[in-house]
């Protein structure tokens, strides 16, 4: 059971870990105004707006900036790598 958890740990971490880098990068991307016919923006469009989409709802956007890619960055990294990570690894080391 240890060694599951452990992975189930590990894999979610990479999953955050990653969702975190392509937030980061679309956001850099979008300061250059890409083509929108290009695979990797649409790639991360898709794979980023079901994530920023519910925040972008709930915060408004003030002085024009979309605070939606900060917030989610924050809560992949604390919520995602900080709380559920961490406490699927004391679960796993208390078996």
């Amino acid at each position: 059971m240890t060694n599951l958890l452990l992975a189930i740990a590990g894999i979610l971490n990479t999953v955050f870990e990653l969702l975190f880098w392509i937030i980061l990068i679309r956001c850099l991307i979008s300061w250059v105004n890409p083509d929108p016919y290009n695979r990797l923006e649409y790639f991360m469009g898709r794979i980023t707006e079901p994530l920023l989409e519910p925040i972008r709802e709930v915060v408004p956007q003030y002085g024009g900036i979309d605070w939606s890619p900060f917030i989610a960055a924050l809560a992949l990294h604390y919520l995602g790598q900080v709380f559920l990570v961490r406490s699927l690894i004391d679960l796993a080391y208390s078996f």
